[in-house]
């Protein structure tokens, strides 16, 4: 019985940071993610579907782990060398490269039984829910280790990591839907819905990574690490603004057709 009280008063005692944790974490994921449901303006997706995307993303954080699982066996981790050049080959292949192939799998996985995926905005709206679900159990994970600094940890994350994220998936949602809805070069649009994903990624880390093992430069690539993020943000608004355009054109076709075919 004491041992019963014991751990009831343990689990309450700790159960407001617990929450904290979860709170902070998730805020940022849970504000994107009604972002891109809003601004799908022309036929919303239902939030039953989004929100199952999402769950199917957190899958993609343990699938993620598998692929790097050979890494870890053969002694290979992302604090392992010192220079520049493991700094980026770490940040394509222990990250971008893993992370992004689970994404794309799950998000694969995901849409081929969806028949709500019938506009180009959808494959964005998709494929961030997916790559934010990722984030999402990411970001607890990263709190949770950082708990003494949560809340320099948690701002950061929230203005870089989670809508880095976010934009990742815009990229790979963008090219996704291309590929399913262009009558040409569908084996580009394909290619493109990994390697830009990947690309943007592994960029984004490279920079991050090149700070800890040169903190000389790390003004400099702090400038540039923001200017990346600056560029990736307006690059990836105008990619939701290209398929929202596509959307309108294509729904006010119909519509005309649909009262051609009511007169005729």
């Amino acid at each position: 019985m004491c041992k019963k009280v014991y751990l009831c008063k343990k689990i309450a005692k700790i159960m407001p940071t617990f929450i904290f944790i979860l709170f902070v974490a998730l805020l940022p994921v849970a504000v994107l993610l009604y972002y891109i449901y809003k601004k799908d303006r022309y036929q919303r997706e239902p939030a039953s579907q989004m929100l199952l995307a999402f769950v199917c993303g957190i899958g993609a954080t343990f699938l993620s782990l598998a692929f790097t699982m050979p890494f870890s066996v053969a002694g290979v981790d992302a604090s392992a060398g010192q220079s520049v050049f493991d700094a980026i080959a770490r940040a394509f292949y222990l990250a971008a490269l893993p992370e992004e192939t689970a994404k794309l799998i799950i998000l694969w996985f995901f849409l081929r039984s969806c028949s709500y995926f019938d506009e180009h905005m959808d494959g964005i709206v998709y494929a961030v829910c997916v790559s934010l679900g990722f984030a999402a159990l990411e970001n607890v994970f990263y709190l949770f280790a950082n708990y003494p600094d949560i809340i320099g940890v948690g701002i950061s994350r929230s203005l870089f990591a989670v809508p880095g994220h976010f934009f990742f998936g815009v990229l790979m949602g963008y090219y996704y839907s291309l590929a399913k809805y262009s009558k040409v070069d569908k084996l580009y649009y394909m290619t493109l819905t990994l390697l830009a994903p990947v690309l943007a990624h592994g960029c984004y880390d490279s920079l991050l990574f090149v700070m800890t093992v040169s903190p000389s430069l790390s003004i400099i690539l702090t400038i540039l690490f923001l200017y990346f993020c600056h560029k990736l943000r307006k690059y990836c608004s105008s990619k939701i603004e290209e398929h929202l355009n596509r959307d309108r054109v294509r729904n006010y076709k119909q519509k005309h057709s649909e009262v051609d075919g009511v007169d005729k």
